[in-house]
């Protein structure tokens, strides 16, 4: 049975500073919050860039796509306008990393969200993959996570 997403009322602000309790992204249909240690970082930007070329096919899904960092919302706000991102970017900086905390994603010696991606529909987690922090995850395993969300329907 999957298990129930830890923390869903949870609230972050996205790029531009807006409140965002987490089970919002949910609540029309299923999400795929992708957990990245570096706003601006090589593998981070290599990883969301993927994400945003095949937004259409998570869009088709139902999906939607949303990034979660412990950077601060300037830091992401600049990310997200010099890539424009068509997804929201969420910040875990204040309190300090407690989502990434809550769902066991928190590098504590370095102070950033590990390498996790979360499918969660209805507040249960469907699907996960944990990344290497030294490589990019792969774009085909994100899309394993549509695969698993038509075999669940």
């Amino acid at each position: 049975m999957p298990a129930a997403f830890p923390v869903p009322g949870a609230v972050v602000r996205d790029q531009h500073g807006e409140p965002l309790r987490l089970s919002e992204l949910w609540s029309e249909g299923p999400a795929l919050i992708v957990l990245v240690p570096a706003a601006f970082s090589t593998h981070c930007t290599a990883e969301l860039g993927a994400l945003a070329g095949d937004v259409d096919r998570f869009d088709d899904a139902g999906v939607q796509l949303a990034a979660l960092s412990c950077d601060p919302v300037p830091a992401l706000r600049a990310w997200g306008e010099d890539r424009r991102y068509p997804f929201p970017l969420l910040s875990d900086f204040w309190p300090h990393g407690a989502v990434s905390r809550a769902v066991g994603a928190f590098d504590e010696e370095l102070g950033v969200s590990e390498r996790l991606s979360l499918l969660v529909r209805d507040g249960r987690v469907l699907w996960d993959l944990h990344g290497d922090g030294r490589a990019p995850r792969p774009h085909s395993a994100h899309c394993q996570a549509l695969e698993v969300l038509a075999a669940s329907r």
